[in-house]
Parts: C-alpha cells; structure tokens; sequence
C-alpha cells in the first residue's frame, strides 16, 4: 500500500508505481475476461452469425454464405478478436475502475465523491448501450440484406462483418456516456442547463452527424437507431443538471449571476 501525505497524495516514484499496478491490474482483467469468451467462443460466433442465417429469400432459403477463409490465419484471428473484445467488455468496470483509482488521490474529497458518481453513472450507461446495439443488430443485418436480388447469394467475410458488429456494439456503448459528460460540464460551469435547452436543434444536429461518423454502414437505419435514444438521454442529462444546478443556487445565491450574459440584469 503506497504512502500518503495528510492530503491523500504521494510521491512521484510511489505515483508511477500505482500506475504499473494499476495498468497490470486492468490488462489481467481483461486477459481473464477474455479466457472466458476463448471458452465460449463457439456460443459467441454462432451468436454473431445469427443474424446473417436468419436473412432468407421468399422461399425460406438462405442467402448469405459466411466466409472464414480469405487466408489460412483468418479462423484464429476471428477467434482471438472474438475472445479479446469479449475481455474488453466484461472486464470493463474493472479497468474503468482502475482509472478512477489511479485519478482519484489527486482530488479533494468532494471531487472524489463526483468522480465515484460518475463511474457509478458510466459503467451501466456504457453496458445498456452496448446491450441496445446487441438488441438492434438483427434489425439491422435483416433491413441492409434486404436488399440483395432475388435468386442472388450474399458471400459475406468472416471478419469484415465481425468488424462491423463490434464497432457497432461500441459506438452505442460510447454514445450512451454522452449524458456524463454533459452533466461533467454543467458541474463545472462550462454548459450551463439554459445553454443545452436553447441548443436543443444544434444538440439534435450533432448526435445525427456524430450517429453517421461512429456506425460502421451508410444505412440511415442504423444513424436513427442510435439517434434516437442518445438525444432522450440528452434531454435526461438536462433534468439531472437542471437538480444539480438548482443546488448549487441554494447552497451559495452567486452562483446563479454566473449563467447571466452581460445583457441580463442580476436578480438584486
């Protein structure tokens, strides 16, 4: 256990030692985790596929034909990206943790207790997205297959379509902690709760070019299905400001002059 001072802090070398032992704490999570998703690989793949043998022609047969063999190393890598991903996302609150750890010595007791809130607030908001992408892929898969002729077969790669399922599933995880840093801003007065209300179209705007850039197809399916529920959590982001900011106003009267622009009259 590292030493600190009477304000929680430690020296350099002890600081750079936390962070090895941090660093090796987190890559041993996910090297577990991944162990894990190497053990179940054959549930996962068939899970990921799914979707692709549930695509049929008007006379009930398939018409994706899935390749695991562009090179002779593909199955092994496919199974590695499958297992290491796997580790990544389960071990995610430990690492993400091991972050906040690291981090926190350096705050005030009260800035420690914000960053707990929002470790708290991240990790579940980052899982519900990747669970929501997990929920719309089959939709998705099914509407963009759609499109093939009739009579007409699909040959899809093993580990191109697997790149889109996990960057699909972590652009959703990372959409969803949008409304933390929101609320991070608000807190420190950068994004005051009128701001976000007026900005509500430009808000809008950013999550739709933001939703195109971050999904891995040109589908507008996909865009609108992440869209949607990233701009109800901005509008969520609002209501937990609009409380936190509501507080701080009763707690020290200043701190509602701050929001003010020049051409507002204080409430004096």
């Amino acid at each position: 256990m590292a030493r600190r001072d009477p304000e929680g802090r430690m020296p350099l070398a002890q600081h750079l030692r936390e962070l090895r032992n941090r660093l090796f704490l987190a890559i041993l999570g996910v090297i577990a985790c991944a162990v894990v998703g190497w053990i179940f690989y054959e549930h996962l793949i068939n899970w990921l596929i799914e979707p692709l043998r549930n695509v049929r022609d008007s006379e009930g047969r398939e018409i994706v034909n899935i390749n695991f063999g562009a090179s002779i190393t593909q199955p092994f890598s496919v199974q590695l990206k499958v297992s290491v991903f796997v580790g990544i996302v389960l071990s995610s609150p430990l690492w993400i943790w091991q972050i906040w750890a690291f981090l926190m010595p350096g705050l005030k007791k009260r800035e420690r207790r914000i960053a707990l809130a929002y470790f708290f607030a991240g990790v579940p908001l980052f899982l519900a997205g990747a669970a929501l992408a997990a929920w719309a892929i089959p939709r998705t898969v099914a509407i963009l297959l759609s499109f093939t002729p009739d009579d007409a077969a699909n040959l899809q790669d093993a580990m191109t379509y697997l790149n889109f399922v996990l960057y699909f599933i972590l652009a959703f995880g990372l959409a969803f902690l949008m409304p933390v840093a929101l609320v991070a801003l608000n807190q420190v007065g950068v994004l005051p709760v009128r701001v976000m209300v007026k900005g509500w179209r430009v808000a809008l705007m950013i999550i739709l070019v933001f939703a195109a850039f971050v999904t891995p197809d040109p589908s507008a399916w996909t865009m609108i299905a992440l869209s949607i529920p990233v701009y109800i959590l901005y509008w969520g982001a609002i209501g937990v400001s609009a409380i936190l900011e509501r507080r701080r106003k009763k707690k020290d009267p200043r701190a509602a002059w701050k929001d003010l622009s020049p051409d507002e009259a204080s409430p004096l």
